[in-house]
């Protein structure tokens, strides 16, 4: 007679989990239990992220709702001998009060201030099924979206479902997916496709990835449901192959879903037929953009083209093609399940839903945050990440990535949604948010971006090749100290000649990040090109490290922890002098003094 389960242990088992030896505590689980005849009772599963990464590796328990943070592989020991097998919390493991609503040792994962303010559509699954376990999704009412389009529903009234649900494209254009998908469906001929543009390119961006790796079989049922709706047989998933975690699990979902007849021939015995392949992106960031992903499925090198002809008239192969990305299909099913009034009653008049961020940066929660659309900044940053580490003060939020721009203070209570973050200067983009606090040299971090864009750029068109090369080169002109005002008026000029002459939407947004930074903190510009000091002590070339004489203990620390010999100085008898034109501005003087007596301006 088989015992039954008592307990489940979900262990994380997404990427930044695993990198922290989840996999370790996985296995270590299994083996203490099996140690004390547990093994029987009590079953350990993989998850997919939790969300809350900065908490991780994390360990939940079911039923009893306990949730362990910072868990490391030999803590697994005292977890399973303690909790599981004598029933006492390990406490030190639990997350403090601090981030909870209420003082309970027993919890719902509800009350953590982190999911609080919180609405997991997307993201509903990740980090409570196996996403290795197609049984698991189904157990949620997986599938059943898809069952009830082919049997109850036609292609139109599909496609009409997404339209009134307001629902738009999350890869960052925000075009509403209903009318993408109408598009295809009205153009004749019988072999078209579709496209899952999982090729997240955005540094700091890791929303798709984790959807993928903690609920692939809703980007599968969603990318069904859109072949179903244009009248396709056949889909790509377009994958980067730095993902390996998401495309052996999409792997497994597939197989899974063949297995059992959710893919392949006659499915639900409709005669609707659909399969998807995997192809893999060799991490190019214009890959991003629809037309260069079609020139790469295709086999040629990924590289935009003008438009017209869209997608939806001439794509994969020269035939109509709908491309969404991971988190838009990872809504469709929910929509065809409950209702596009259900979907619509959430976000703002023109956004609808909800939206996931990767929340990074100087902020003291990173990780995945959904939150529907209208909710402020401010809510995101302090409420849901709890503010800036360290007594930081905040300076800005990078969001929409490369593409997008950096808002500050005077805008923490915009609405997120499409309209709001433009209106403010920057946009949603695929859901990069990174917090900056007062640490942060803006001017460097618009160099940060610019050197992202010049390695990503195809080279296709001439602004964005040779343009994003000459902005770059003038920012490391300013960070050098060898800036001037003429060369920044230059410098903006020049954004604005690429932004409307470059030939994709990648070249003509790359200066956004120069021109926000421009816009709304020009006084950090203008100290590196005529004060020639970074306000941030960031940029090297502008920072003057200085010992005060009358704070110098002459220990000698600084002068011994000098790799270029630029300290002199008597140990005990006379204070230590740095010679500027010696220092290489490494900082070892800054650290080894223990009395505070270098100084950095």
């Amino acid at each position: 007679m088989r015992t039954a389960i008592r307990a489940n242990v979900l262990c994380c088992a997404g990427t930044g989990c695993t990198a922290s030896k989840s996999d370790e505590i996985f296995n270590n689980f299994n083996e203490e239990l099996k140690k004390l005849g547990l093994d029987e009772e009590v079953k350990v599963i993989k998850t997919g992220c939790f969300g809350l990464c900065q908490k991780g590796p994390i360990v939940a328990i079911y039923p009893d709702k306990t949730f362990y943070c910072h868990v490391k592989p030999e803590d697994v020991e005292r977890i399973v001998s303690e909790h599981l097998y004598k029933g006492r919390h390990v406490t030190e493991l639990e997350l403090s009060d601090e981030d909870l609503e209420t003082n309970e040792t027993i919890y719902d994962i509800d009350k953590i201030k982190f999911y609080e303010k919180q609405n997991r559509i997307a993201l509903r699954n990740c980090g409570k099924i196996n996403p290795e376990d197609i049984q698991e999704y189904i157990a949620v009412r997986g599938y059943e979206a898809l069952g009830t389009a082919l049997t109850e529903m036609t292609p139109q009234q599909v496609i009409d479902v997404v339209k009134a649900s307001g629902l738009r494209g999350r890869g960052g254009a925000g075009f509403p997916t209903g009318n993408k998908w109408q598009f295809e469906a009205d153009q004749p001929g019988d072999e078209k496709y579709v496209i899952c543009n999982a090729d997240e390119g955005d540094p700091g961006a890791f929303m798709d990835r984790s959807i993928l790796e903690g609920d692939p079989h809703a980007v599968l049922e969603g990318m069904a449901l859109m072949a179903y709706a244009v009248g396709a047989h056949k889909g790509y998933i377009y994958i980067r192959a730095e993902y390996p975690i998401a495309v052996h699990r999409l792997n497994i979902a597939i197989d899974q879903a063949r297995e059992l007849g959710l893919l392949g021939d006659n499915i639900f015995g409709t005669g609707f037929s659909f399969d998807i392949e995997i192809r893999l992106g060799a991490g190019a960031f214009v890959c991003g953009e629809e037309t260069a992903l079609i020139a790469s499925i295709e086999g040629r090198r990924g590289m935009p083209t003008p438009k017209p002809p869209f997608p939806a008239v001439s794509g994969v192969w020269g035939k109509p093609t709908s491309i969404n990305n991971v988190e838009t299909l990872a809504n469709v099913a929910q929509i065809v399940l409950n209702g596009s009034d259900w979907y619509s009653s959430m976000g703002t008049e023109k956004s609808k839903g909800t939206k996931v961020f990767a929340l990074g940066g100087k902020i003291k929660n990173t990780g995945l945050v959904e939150v529907p659309m209208g909710t402020t900044l401010r809510e995101i940053i302090y409420e849901i990440g709890g503010g800036c580490p360290n007594n930081k003060a905040f300076k800005a939020v990078q969001t929409g990535g490369p593409s997008g721009g950096c808002l500050t203070e005077q805008e923490l209570d915009t609405p997120i949604d499409y309209e709001h973050l433009v209106a403010a200067g920057s946009m949603m983009g695929s859901g990069g948010m990174i917090v900056l606090d007062e640490d942060n040299c803006m001017v460097d971090v618009a160099r940060f971006y610019m050197e992202f864009i010049v390695d990503e750029s195809c080279g296709k068109c001439t602004p964005c090749r040779v343009g994003t090369k000459r902005l770059l080169e003038m920012l490391n002109e300013i960070i050098a100290g060898r800036g001037s005002m003429e060369l920044l008026d230059k410098m903006e000029e020049l954004c604005y000649e690429i932004k409307d002459t470059a030939l994709c939407g990648l070249g003509q947004t790359a200066p956004n990040p120069i021109l926000s930074t421009l816009s709304h903190f020009r006084d950090e510009y203008i100290a590196h090109v005529v004060d020639k000091k970074c306000p941030a002590h960031v940029c090297k070339s502008l920072l003057t490290y200085e010992i005060d004489k009358d704070t110098c203990k002459m220990c000698s620390l600084c002068a011994r922890a000098c790799p270029a010999e630029a300290i002199t100085g008597v140990q005990g008898k006379e204070p230590y002098e740095i010679h500027q034109t010696k220092c290489i501005k490494c900082g070892n003087c800054m650290n080894a003094c223990r009395f505070q007596a270098v100084t950095r301006v």
